[in-house]
Parts: structure tokens; sequence; C-alpha cells
């Protein structure tokens, strides 16, 4: 009798606890803290003078006297110091500082190179005064006939030099000319 009695006592007290989730943190947060917001976007990249790129974004979030800016649908493109085409950037999100000149992608991140490579990732890091392009996350890299895949990279934004850093695998269709048919 007295361990029934414990027994109801202890579920009891465990059933007053009341639990409470943290407040979800959303557009309307970031809206009521930002200096400024703007749609539909478009923002010259420049390192020293040179254009190296164009962003564009559907929303962006202004901050911290406008050198910070998180951005909403976010593309751009890439180019060299001569102006020639370099590669074209896309993500669900970004962000981008201009005091560092970075610009980060995050959600579905698609880099396309200007022969039709294409990287995929969930987070992309473009650093402009390097003009290098990386990220730590997992990603897939799609050749003609390769696809790529590993866990974290470097590369320029045209995908001409690339290096991956773990996990590095991948598939590619090998022609077999020479060899007679059975």
């Amino acid at each position: 009798m007295r361990f029934a009695l414990l027994a109801v006592a202890v579920l009891s007290a465990a059933g007053c606890r009341k639990v409470t989730q943290p407040p979800l943190v959303g557009d309307a947060a970031i809206a009521d803290s930002a200096d400024q917001i703007a749609f539909d976007i478009h923002y010259v990249m420049t390192d020293h003078g040179v254009k190296r790129g164009d962003m564009y974004a559907d929303t962006m979030y202004v901050f911290s006297d406008q050198t910070r800016f998180l951005l909403r649908r976010v593309h751009g493109t890439f180019t060299t110091e001569t102006g020639m085409p370099n590669g074209t950037f896309k993500g669900d999100r970004g962000t981008y500082d201009t005091r560092s000149q970075v610009l980060e992608g995050y959600g579905r991140v698609l880099l396309t190179s200007t022969d039709g490579k294409t990287l995929s990732s969930n987070h992309l890091k473009y650093v402009q005064a390097a003009d290098l392009v990386s990220s730590d996350s997992a990603f897939t890299l799609r050749r003609k006939t390769e696809v790529q895949r590993g866990i974290g990279f470097d590369s320029d934004p045209n995908l001409k030099v690339f290096k991956c850093h773990r996990a590095c695998g991948g598939e590619a269709l090998v022609p077999l000319k020479g060899f007679d048919k059975p």
C-alpha cells in the first residue's frame, strides 16, 4: 500500500512540471532588429576597385551600420579581374560582410562553372580577396560523366582548381574502346 501511494505521489509530481518550448525566431524578429530592409536587390562586389561579381537577392536585411547583410533567395555571378564570367552561385539564404568581403550561402546551394560543372552543398563560402570558394560541409561535384562527393573543399569560383578535404570519392563512366566484345 505504501509503495502504491509513493508511486502515485511521484507520478503526480512529475505531471505538474510545465514544459515550455523556446520561442521561434523568424523573419519577423529579424525584420524588427534590421537597420534597413530592401527587396529585389542588386549589389556589385568589388575588390580594390575591381569588379569581382554581382549579387542579387529577393530580400536583404541590413545590419551593423550597413556592413552585414542577411539575404533571402540569393544568387550571383563571379567575374575574373578582366571581367570575364567565372561561374554562378545560387542559395536559399546567405550572408555578406562588406568588411571581410565574404559571401556565404546556406540551404540548397549550387555553384555552376562556365563550362557546365555543378557543385551542390548546404553551405558555401566565397572570399573575394582570395577569389576562393570553400566549405566544410558535404558536397557533390558533377562533371560531364563524373560525380565526386566528399566533405569540405577549396576551389576557384569556376571549379578549375579543386581540392577535396576528406571522405573523397565518386563515380565515372569509362569508355571501353579497344576491348573485344564477348
